[in-house]
């Protein structure tokens, strides 16, 4: 008996050496191949400052593969990408926006590349596509925030109906959702809970409008406009690091939840170095960089957070489907104009 369970491990200790071995092969195969296409051409709408970090990182890993930055709006994103695909051109290896909707148009026209990240077995359901043509590279919140050296923290607003209030007619700013993916998605979820009647009624308060849910954070910090009805949480997390007079408030009865998925281009003129690149998002190394030096939340597993922003299971979370997203689009950015006048 000692014999045969003796055999029997080491039997299954070749397996997994031939598994590995066979890894290390594919691993290897794939950035011989991605060297040789020389570049990656990455759609984004994630921030400038956070994009180029990320493609930094890459570059110092595999040496010899450059990354084209293409950083825009998410909306600009996908129009460029049906843009060229009307033309016949074929620019854009890695495609990401913060829209889940994005992504369903996407596949359904047949855009988008087959392909399952290395690691990204172990995200939660709500980072992946089931027929694994684009998965969530990271998710923000889409938050209140306030200049503390305008507003006390008494006076500030706390909840999304204290935003209608008339005292802070002039004083807000907001985001488009016509440009920004994460905005589109806050609205949705709002509108989801409090219907378009709440929109109408924050529209008598005269907000300013910006476009990136990226700018809503130096117009508070400016003190241009004190309070933010909207915007990443993770830009807002990181002005407020760098000493800038931001406070989030993450309001108790709910808060949009923004995954933002990434995938390949079907026609991707460098699919090595795109499936290179796909998979170095999802590495813990990645990841983690995203939460440490971004203020961004991930769906991998073993990622730590800093200790001064709240843990997503602590908070009341808003999501919208990916579908229904892109179902209404057209008539979010029309009421939205509607209600705001741009």
């Amino acid at each position: 008996m000692k014999k045969i369970k003796t055999t029997a491990i080491g039997a299954a200790l070749l397996a997994v050496f031939a598994w590995v071995s066979v890894s290390s092969a594919q691993d290897a195969a794939l950035i011989e191949a991605a060297k040789k296409e020389g570049k990656v051409v990455w759609y984004t709408s994630m921030a400038l400052p956070s994009s180029t970090a990320l493609a930094d990182l890459f570059m110092k890993k595999y040496k010899g593969i450059e990354v084209e930055v293409h950083r825009t709006g998410s909306q600009r994103v996908l129009q460029r990408v049906m843009q060229e695909v009307s033309a016949g051109i074929k620019n854009a290896d890695v495609i990401h926006t913060s829209d889940a909707g994005h992504f369903v148009l996407l596949k359904e026209k047949g855009l988008l590349m087959r392909y399952v990240p290395k690691g990204s077995e172990s995200f939660p359901d709500g980072f992946k596509d089931k027929a694994g043509f684009y998965y969530g590279m990271r998710a923000t919140l889409s938050p209140i925030a306030y200049n503390p050296k305008i507003i006390s923290e008494k006076e500030a607003p706390r909840t999304w109906k204290d935003l209608l209030d008339s005292k802070w007619r002039g004083k807000m700013v907001t985001a488009h959702p016509g440009y920004s993916g994460v905005i589109m998605t806050h609205v949705l979820a709002l509108v989801n809970v409090y219907g378009w009647e709440y929109f109408r009624e924050l529209a008598k308060n005269k907000l300013h409008l910006v476009q990136s849910a990226n700018d809503p954070a130096g117009v508070v910090a400016s003190g241009e406009r004190p309070v933010g009805v909207n915007g990443t949480e993770y830009f807002y997390y990181k002005m407020m690091k760098q000493g800038n007079p931001i406070q989030i408030v993450y309001p108790k009865e709910g808060i949009p939840l923004i995954v933002s998925p990434t995938a390949i281009a079907k026609d991707a003129p460098h699919p090595n170095a795109a499936k290179l690149f796909t998979d170095f998002i999802f590495s813990k190394e990645a990841q983690q960089m995203l939460a440490d030096k971004e203020g961004l939340y991930t769906g991998h597993p073993e990622v730590t957070y800093p200790k001064d922003k709240p843990k997503l299971n602590e908070l009341n979370l808003w999501g919208v489907d990916a579908d229904e997203l892109e179902k209404r689009n057209a008539e979010i950015k029309k009421r939205f104009v509607e209600f705001f006048g741009a």
